[in-house]
């Protein structure tokens, strides 16, 4: 894997870990639902989709 590519994936991987951390987490905590969804487990699993989203976009390009 090119140095370039582990940069990227270390980057994201601290943002990850700052965004999920609970101050925030806390900003989602409200009263209300998205899709039927409480808006704190909404924002959880919608943050993890993104970041599982842009590593497999960033390890694709570094397989072509």
């Amino acid at each position: 894997m090119k140095k370039r590519h582990e940069q990227k994936l270390i980057i994201l991987s601290i943002v990850a870990f700052i965004v999920m951390n609970i101050p925030f987490l806390l900003v989602f905590n409200t009263e209300g639902a998205v899709f039927g969804i409480p808006t704190l487990y909404f924002s959880i699993f919608g943050i993890w989709l993104v970041v599982i989203i842009i590593s497999y976009v960033v390890l694709k390009r570094h397989y072509e």
